[in-house]
């Protein structure tokens, strides 16, 4: 089993947290997050992972309040969906998150 961590600074208060796990070169598990930071604490913002045995997005309206949408794709699929997305669209949803967040 190969494991592959690590978070990526993305811009100023956002990076990218990224964890997957191989075997035989098929990613079995995985985890790649959006996190901005939100008065001085790092929060999720949009996560893509396998929890539940399933591939899955969570979209988090709030710290404490997120919308589960079921990915009927293999693993490794999802996850370069989720590192694409994140990619070209993290300052939207940075922007999104904080602007309904800092009321």
């Amino acid at each position: 089993m190969a494991i592959v961590e690590y978070a990526r600074a993305l811009g100023e208060g956002a990076r990218k947290r990224h964890y997957h796990e191989t075997r035989r070169s098929a990613v079995v598990v995985f985890v790649v997050q959006l996190e901005v930071e939100l008065r001085g604490v790092w929060v999720p913002v949009i996560r893509y992972d396998m929890a539940h045995g399933q591939a899955h997005i969570d979209v988090y309206d709030t710290p404490k309040r997120k919308r589960k949408q079921f990915l009927d794709l293999p693993p490794g699929e999802v996850m370069t969906l989720a590192e694409e997305d994140i990619r070209d669209n993290w300052e939207q949803y940075q922007a999104e998150y904080l602007r309904r967040n800092m009321r």
